[in-house]
């Protein structure tokens, strides 16, 4: 990742989540674990299609809580199993260009003492599209999907 990038078109999350590395990164690779946490509650994530390989498949499909469908399509740019997920929505299978692409998102995922250090790097295309992001909420939903994804990730411990 370059360290020039404009921070004026970037939003991270750094969270400590409270379960073993392994159960963090099944829950953001298990299409049928990442509807489980993906989108935070009222909103709920209706279907994921992973292929998990550098441009393979990674969408969704969220939906609002008056029922209507929101598909997000993108593909991997980078995968380091059990490390990092490195995501668009700039390109989809084949990497065929979007119509309006949004952000680039790098996960990383580390150990620390018996949790995971879970890192969200998202870059975004403009610094229209990162404002556009943070009015939507990126802090306070991403948030919340960690919550949810942590919540998830204990449970798989055993």
């Amino acid at each position: 990742m370059s360290e020039n990038f404009p921070e004026n078109r970037e939003l991270v999350l750094d969270r400590l989540i409270e379960a073993p590395r392994h159960a963090v990164w099944r829950c953001w690779t298990e299409p049928e674990l990442l509807v489980q946490w993906f989108t935070p509650a009222p909103w709920s994530t209706k279907s994921a299609d992973v292929d998990l390989r550098p441009g393979g498949r990674f969408n969704t499909v969220m939906r609002d809580p008056d029922g209507n469908a929101h598909p997000n399509a993108g593909i991997y740019l980078d995968i380091v199993a059990g490390e990092r997920l490195v995501f668009t929505d700039a390109m989809t299978e084949g990497f065929a260009p979007s119509e309006s692409p949004f952000m680039v998102a790098t996960l990383t995922f580390t150990d620390e003492d018996n949790a995971t250090r879970y890192r969200a790097v998202v870059r975004h295309f403009s610094k229209e599209s990162k404002l556009k992001h943070e009015e939507m909420g990126f802090h306070p939903g991403w948030n919340a999907a960690a919550d949810q994804l942590e919540k998830l990730a204990k449970a798989l411990r055993a």
